[in-house]
């Protein structure tokens, strides 16, 4: 009768518990993680099972081995750690800024301003003329860290200025464009470069730029090839699909916002 005697926190914590699982799996989803991921799942559930059978010994190995190797997980799994507490932390702010804004708790608070269609226009010329181009447009987590390694601006944005930046022979065209608010805070910026197996080869060190930045921070950036022109979104270490400019400047207000 026992068995039947569900409570409510009971179902709350079944519910944590998949969401949980889910999460971890879409992080190594597609990585070589993966394999360790599920290892780590049979491992577990054959140690439970050795303990509802009362085989000492071996439980007692297999929970020696999944205690020690809770600090190996943390090696093995850094990036992946990283990018969760990142994502978990980024989206809770996010949520709570939406549900104050609905509340109208904080009338005072600051949207951001960041004006897109010259962002946009500059990246769109820039594409026909196979311009290269990485602009990081800062959102909530700082990115003092990185605005170091390049040269300090104090911009407004407009579509000239970007455009004349990445031209091919300026001076800063090498590096990312650091955007925060409505302002180019810095340009020429070195940013940390992703290591992820699952970016194809036929991106280059622009990408694999973008991707190491949304990885590290809930800033998102836009990318222009210089082999094909072909504008990228990154959020959160992953490319955005969309449909067109249009639909590009609606999911970057959404994120913005």
């Amino acid at each position: 009768m026992d068995f039947f005697d569900v409570r409510v926190i009971d179902i709350i914590d079944i519910v944590l518990a998949a969401f949980l699982m889910y999460y971890l799996y879409k992080l190594v989803r597609g990585t070589v993680a993966i394999n360790i991921f599920v290892g780590i799942v049979i491992i577990y559930a054959i140690w439970r099972l050795t303990e509802l059978l009362q085989m000492e010994l071996l439980s007692k190995i297999l929970g020696g081995f999944l205690g020690v190797g809770m600090f190996a997980l943390i090696v093995v799994f850094q990036q992946e750690i990283r990018k969760f507490l990142l994502m978990l932390g980024s989206t809770n702010f996010t949520a709570r800024r939406k549900v104050f804004k609905k509340l109208k708790l904080f009338s005072s608070e600051k949207e951001s301003n960041t004006t897109l269609e010259p962002i946009l226009k500059a990246c769109e010329n820039m594409g026909r003329s196979q311009t290269g181009a990485l602009i990081v447009i800062k959102r909530n987590n700082s990115l003092d860290f990185i605005k170091n390694s390049g040269d300090t601006m104090k911009m407004e944005v407009n579509q000239p200025i970007i455009e004349s930046v990445f031209y091919k022979n300026s001076p800063l065209h090498d590096g990312a464009m650091i955007i925060e608010e409505n302002t180019i805070t810095a340009t020429r910026v070195i940013l940390p470069v992703s290591n992820d197996r699952r970016i194809p080869q036929r991106f280059g060190l622009r990408h694999r730029a973008a991707v190491g930045i949304t990885e590290k921070t809930d800033a998102v950036c836009l990318v222009v090839s210089e082999e094909n022109g072909q504008i990228s979104y990154l959020k959160e270490g992953d490319f955005v699909l969309y449909e067109n400019l249009e639909d590009l400047k609606e999911q970057l207000e959404q994120d913005l916002d």
